[in-house]
């Protein structure tokens, strides 16, 4: 699989970053929250990132 980075919101590489892949889909990398109260399975995950992460790709027509 090919992974190409999209955003960041930082420089050194260990903030929230959004990735595209050659499958059509996005890989998120960003915090795991604990205290959401949501029941997710166990082969899932959430992942926390701000509005500007996401925002800025499509501003910058990235995706």
């Amino acid at each position: 699989m090919e992974v190409t980075k999209l955003v960041t919101t930082c420089k050194n590489g260990d903030c929230p970053t959004l990735y595209a892949t050659d499958r059509d889909t996005l890989f998120v990398q960003g915090g795991m929250p604990a205290d959401h109260g949501l029941e997710i399975p166990a082969h899932e995950t959430l992942v926390e990132i701000s509005m500007k992460l996401v925002r800025k790709p499509i501003r910058d027509q990235l995706i």
